[in-house]
């Protein structure tokens, strides 16, 4: 379990890999993958192929990141969800707020 960050060599791109499980376990770790991103990142990809489970608490960080995103003119990226997880993203209809790539 746990966050895997990888921020690409011009810094325009983070990617976040979420594995097992995303609860609020992860809310400091998944914070910290972000929050230090600057005003050149562009995109933020939330890699979720590897994610088994997600609960309430992961879904309000991920509107919390897309916040931060806006703020600094980026785009979040849902991207590969498993398909426990994008039948969670689809009850709580976040295809209407992010983009989601399967």
């Amino acid at each position: 379990m746990g966050i895997n960050k990888q921020v690409s060599e011009d810094g325009c791109s983070v990617n976040i890999e979420i594995v097992d499980r995303f609860d609020f376990s992860l809310h400091q770790t998944f914070r910290e993958s972000y929050i230090q991103s600057d005003k050149k990142t562009t995109k933020f990809v939330i890699d979720l192929s590897k994610t088994t489970y997600m609960d309430s608490s992961a879904l309000g960080m991920v509107l919390l990141l897309k916040d931060y995103a806006e703020s600094i003119s980026a785009e979040v990226i849902l991207f590969k969800p498993s398909d426990t997880v994008y039948k969670i993203l689809q009850i709580a209809q976040f295809h209407r707020l992010l983009t989601i790539e399967s």
